[in-house]
């Protein structure tokens, strides 16, 4: 049987090769449209057309796997980023490993008797950049995503990141104009580049507004447990419960109902990632939705290029407010 060829490709989704090659390499974000990319991958994967990557010159290991470190298994937003990545990595006949190093603060221990040996590179989500310093002893090129841009010390090649700053004030934008002024901001307990740029830029929107900031590990009761505590302190009480995740904010509204207040009637909540939780609890969680599947689906795209001795562009991916039945005005002073 005849292996498909790009040309093959193009003339079965009506593109050019050039489109195919965009498509399938993953740099077709600004160039091709979603719908066109979506017709490229359904004719590839219609005509099993795999890319001859010794014809494109990758400068490959002998294994064609890559390695995505994440914080934990499970948080959707990983699964997610993993999606991204394999999909991607299969196109090009690649694997993708998942390996989970707790918190994302590390280090992340090589998985491998030797992982410059069974790998070609790794791809680090939201992880510390000294978290992986063993595996890039390893040799091993390094695509960072969700971190710290200026933190040289990975000695990462790219990175992809999501514009989470913007996300945040998308959230205080939002609820500044309903009105309200007093928040309590749940912030995350990790120490993590992400959750940093949040907090400052939520101090950033809400200088001026009195503003009580609480941390907890990521689940649910102990958001809920940090949140009561925060709740009954005394003088005014918040008006509005800004989260630095949709699983803080789920345990926001477990202490609002144990102290008998409704949500958003008398206090809002939001959240932010955007998981199937936020439309899971009642009242639906107004968060942010971060494209983790692109997000892993760039990484990717990142990494191929420098296995081919490319300069891969530093990527800023956009975020989204998700308004739901979280927010609301705050009641009557």
């Amino acid at each position: 049987m005849t292996r498909p060829t790009s040309r093959d490709v193009a003339g079965a989704a009506g593109v050019s090769q050039a489109t195919v090659s965009l498509v399938l390499g993953g740099k077709w974000q600004g160039r091709v449209s979603p719908a066109t990319a979506e017709r490229v991958r359904a004719a590839a994967g219609t005509l099993g057309y795999r890319p001859n990557l010794a014809a494109r010159n990758l400068r490959l290991g002998r294994t064609r796997t890559a390695l995505l470190v994440v914080p934990a298994l499970t948080n959707e937003f990983f699964a997610r980023v993993y999606t991204g990545a394999a999909d991607l990595a299969a196109a090009h006949g690649f694997g993708v490993v998942l390996y989970p190093s707790p918190d994302g603060v590390g280090p992340a221990r090589d998985p491998f008797a030797s992982a410059g040996a069974a790998l070609d590179g790794v791809i680090a989500s939201s992880m510390a950049a000294g978290a992986v310093g063993e595996l890039r002893g390893a040799g091993l090129p390094l695509v960072m995503l969700d971190s710290d841009p200026a933190d040289t010390s990975s000695g990462a090649a790219a990175h992809v990141n999501l514009d989470i700053a913007d996300g945040m004030r998308q959230v205080t934008d939002h609820l500044l104009a309903l009105g309200h002024r007093r928040f309590l901001h749940l912030a995350s307990g990790v120490p993590s580049w992400t959750f940093d740029v949040r907090a400052a830029a939520l101090a950033d929107a809400l200088r001026g507004a009195h503003v009580t900031t609480a941390r907890s590990a990521h689940d649910v009761h102990e958001a809920s447990r940090a949140a009561l505590t925060a709740l009954t302190l005394s003088g005014p009480r918040p008006t509005a419960v800004v989260c630095d995740d949709d699983i803080l904010a789920a345990g926001a509204c477990k202490a609002l109902r144990r102290l008998g207040l409704r949500v958003p009637d008398d206090v809002s909540v939001t959240g932010f990632d955007d998981l199937a939780l936020a439309t899971a609890v009642e009242p639906e969680l107004t968060t942010v939705r971060l494209p983790a599947e692109r997000i892993g689906e760039r990484g990717m795209a990142a990494l191929l290029a420098v296995l081919a001795d490319e300069r891969p562009d530093p990527a800023v991916l956009p975020v989204s407010l998700v308004a739901r039945a979280s927010t609301a005005p705050p009641p009557p002073s």
